[in-house]
């Protein structure tokens, strides 16, 4: 906020509740959408010429227009009890049934009506109603579901949520058949009017973890919810942190075994993806193909997954620590190779880290941004000028860029990408507290990582569990080694689940 916006009584919100007064009427209707090119309207006769007729109303693109015509106008056009019975009686048997659409509603809320027109419904109005019948004709048209994008699928289902909300819960409904899974939506959004649905397992998942989802939820009063930052903001314990809190999947397998766990999930209209809560720095170290693949692999690369998360945070300030200040531990042989290389480099060791992180993050950031063959492109390019032509013009010297190439492929290691971005920031951080003060800065610098994410909670579970929070040493021991499946037989005692047992 401007320093002139200080003090000032903000503006009230942009919309009223109820948003339109007055009775639910077909002209009412009409006014609402008067400049909306894609608001129609069709008149149906029924009950003889003589009686006035029936006025149906549709958002054109939102409904199918085959379903309109042969579960509403079709039966109202052959059905010949309609002929002589006055408006109430028709309106009466269609509303019980007469007409072959599934769904039917009365509705007497212009809030409701309109809200049901935007979502595809069609309305049909009797005159001299008060009120109208609203039936569920809405398009199918949606992205075909695919293998997903951002996730890697290496031996396992090969579908991925789409923007369709329905269609992302029956995906789950597919891989999960158990009658304990409940979905309980909201709307979102005061413009928008996003559905959003919380997903847990009945008996499995804790309460107080769907209640807290479920206030948060509510408490959400924004004018749209179109973007994943609007949720997960809203949704979080903190947002001072880079650290992420609420673990996305764009995998229902996944997704459903997060349920299993006890976790709660979240799928909103319009995001191709699920969240699961709570998060942990466990959690988001996992991949989707850790129990689809041997145990013994399957710790091996956890094993290395970790290693390279304090190779992706450190080295760049340990090399700056000791080539700046502590030269006593690096050998002789190797420490005479560095020299001679850096001789002719004009840049400190610090200035030297910092361009190629730095250049490294403008490579990436490129890579993404573009499009995928031009992205490739750049990436390769870049790759050979910011390597190659950066030590032959010796703007730094090749010891630098091979500790700074290690650490950028050791930070992709991590399955989250969110993950991955927030050890980016903190390995800036740690290189220039070691610029200033050695491994004493890099030693205080740790201090302050720990008890920064000691300090995290995600809906009541410390961001460190298992490794802290009063948890036993085999949690810990199994966020590091992945154990076979048949000697698992309890659920991870963090979550506090109601029942943890998960197999006899």
């Amino acid at each position: 906020m401007g320093h002139r916006d200080r003090g000032k009584i903000p503006p009230p919100h942009p919309r009223k509740t109820p948003r339109f007064s007055g009775a639910l009427t077909l002209e009412r209707v009409g006014e609402i959408f008067q400049d909306c090119a894609d608001y129609a309207t069709r008149t149906v006769e029924a009950g003889g010429e003589k009686r006035p007729p029936i006025t149906l109303c549709y958002i054109t693109g939102m409904v199918k227009l085959e379903r309109v015509s042969e579960y509403i106008l079709r039966p109202i056009a052959q059905d010949e009890t309609l002929e002589g019975g006055d408006r109430q009686a028709i309106y009466r048997r269609m509303a019980d049934g007469a007409l072959y659409n599934l769904i039917v509603e009365e509705r007497d809320s212009l809030d409701q009506a309109v809200n049901d027109l935007i979502a595809g419904w069609c309305l049909l109005f009797f005159p001299g109603e008060c009120g109208c019948l609203s039936f569920f004709v809405a398009t199918e048209d949606k992205r075909s579901i695919s293998p997903p994008a951002g996730e890697t699928v290496l031996k396992g289902a090969r579908d991925a949520f789409v923007e369709s909300l329905r269609t992302n819960t029956s995906l789950v409904r597919r891989h999960l058949k158990a009658p304990e899974l409940k979905i309980k939506e909201q709307i979102v959004g005061r413009q928008s009017l996003t559905q959003v649905d919380v997903l847990y397992l009945d008996g499995i998942a804790n309460p107080e973890t769907v209640r807290e989802v479920e206030r948060r939820l509510q408490e959400i009063d924004i004018d749209a919810a179109l973007a994943t930052g609007n949720l997960e903001e809203y949704l979080v314990d903190r947002t001072a942190t880079a650290f992420p809190l609420v673990q996305y999947t764009e995998r229902p397998d996944r997704f459903c075994g997060g349920l299993a766990e006890g976790r709660v999930g979240l799928l909103a209209d319009g995001l191709p993806l699920g969240y699961l809560m709570p998060g942990t720095v466990s959690s988001f170290l996992r991949a989707g193909q850790d129990k689809s693949s041997n145990w013994m692999l399957a710790t091996t690369l956890t094993l290395l997954r970790f290693l390279c998360v304090l190779i992706t945070l450190f080295l760049p300030a340990l090399y700056i620590a000791m080539a700046t200040f502590h030269q006593e531990m690096i050998p002789t042989r190797l420490a005479l190779s560095m020299i001679a290389a850096k001789r002719d480099v004009p840049f400190q060791t610090v200035y030297e880290v910092l361009i190629m992180l730095v250049a490294f993050e403008i490579l990436q950031e490129a890579g993404l941004r573009l499009p995928q063959p031009v992205g490739q492109t750049v990436s390769i390019i870049g790759g050979l000028v910011v390597g190659q032509a950066a030590v032959e013009a010796k703007i730094v010297s090749p010891a630098v860029l091979i500790a700074v190439a290690i650490a950028g492929i050791a930070g992709y290691t991590a399955p989250s990408q969110e993950m991955a971005a927030a050890l980016r920031l903190w390995r800036f951080l740690l290189a220039l507290l070691a610029s200033t003060a050695g491994l004493f800065g890099v030693a205080a610098g740790t201090a302050v990582l720990i008890g920064h994410l000691a300090s995290i909670e995600s809906y009541g579970v410390p961001y460190l569990a298992p490794f802290a929070g009063g948890m036993e040493l085999s949690q810990a021991g199994r966020a590091l080694v992945r154990l076979p499946l048949s000697w698992i037989k309890l659920r991870e005692r963090m979550l506090k689940t109601p029942n943890r047992r998960k197999q006899r």
